[in-house]
């Protein structure tokens, strides 16, 4: 690496690292897996081109012994990463899927949206929004359906899911399901967030104090989303003028998990707070684990605590 090239301009941690000749270094979830059979878990999973156009794909999760009568219900998974790292592939959130599949006896559709920077946002959401749609066409008789998804699942028991940024994109698809002709193809039984990825200008809860965590949430939002709104772009903060009411969110039940230690723990206990004084008629649920940081059943699967949270999970989509 030349010295021009090893000049770092952006440091953003612990995502990535843009050096000064504008070439950058991802450095979370960079570790990928392939698909398969997955011995601990007994899951069986794919890739599949969703979206011959843009090339986004997804990564299809079934449990190996489901027999064809039988219909379960579908997640469709967005991944975290700030909108700027990893992916379905990713050793992490491949392990985390299998074990949510084995635990729920679910299907799962994991999308591989596009990033930022190659991708400037909105692209993310347009993906998943895309994807959503391409779920909605398996309800039709004619298309080029995905098998797992016309012989194992059932399309009336749908459910938006993901983690830190992908929980973003899951609140923002069910309000954009309420404003759009989707709401009459695609019902969507509920919402698990978890840690949703939710932003403001003015600190609240323990950013007031903990200037260094707060500093370092603005800069991730601000690398993939320049504009000048900032950290109050209605995209990052669900509470600010132009952005929808949460009693248009196009489902049932929502969700929310929040850990005790995580910088974004008081964005989340707002979220719910404010959706149960909402007006929505949907049930609000909430779960939050002492003692973790963020998206900490990501980084430790095997752990007590993260067992516990994927259990809270499939209990919800069971339901």
């Amino acid at each position: 690496m030349s010295s021009i090239t090893s000049e770092v301009a952006l440091d953003l941690f612990p995502f990535l690292k843009v050096y000064k000749d504008g070439t950058l270094k991802r450095l979370a979830g960079v570790e990928v897996v392939p698909p398969g059979l997955d011995p601990e878990t007994n899951v069986l999973s794919k890739d599949i081109l969703i979206l011959p156009k843009t090339g986004v794909s997804a990564r299809i999760y079934r449990p190996n012994l489901v027999t064809e009568p039988q219909k379960l219900p579908l997640v469709v998974y967005f991944h975290g990463g700030a909108f700027c790292a990893a992916s379905p592939a990713s050793l992490e959130y491949h392990t985390s899927l299998n074990k949510l599949v084995a635990e729920a006896n679910i299907i799962a559709l994991s999308v591989d949206y596009r990033l930022v920077p190659e991708h400037p946002l909105p692209t993310a959401y347009e993906d998943s929004w895309a994807a959503l749609q391409w779920v909605a066409s398996h309800k039709e008789e004619n298309g080029n359906h995905e098998a797992w998804i016309k012989d194992y699942v059932e399309l009336d028991e749908v459910f938006l899911t993901g983690d830190s940024s992908g929980a973003n994109i899951a609140h923002h698809l069910a309000l954009r399901i309420k404003e759009s002709n989707l709401s009459y193809k695609l019902k969507i039984a509920g919402i698990g967030m978890i840690h949703p990825y939710f932003w403001g200008t003015n600190p609240i809860g323990s950013e007031v104090t903990d200037q260094f965590r707060k500093e370092l949430v603005d800069k991730w939002w601000l690398y993939v989303c320049p504009s000048d709104k900032g950290c109050d772009d209605p995209l990052i903060n669900p509470f600010v003028d132009g952005s929808s009411d949460l009693v248009n969110l196009a489902c049932d039940r929502i969700l929310v998990i929040v850990a005790e230690k995580d910088i974004l723990r008081d964005r989340g206990k707002l979220y719910y707070d404010k959706l149960v004084n909402s007006g929505w008629k949907g049930k609000a649920e909430f779960m939050e684990t002492e003692g973790e940081d963020h998206v900490f059943h990501i980084f430790h699967p095997g752990c007590a605590k993260a067992k516990s949270l994927i259990q809270r999970l499939a209990s919800f989509f069971k339901m």
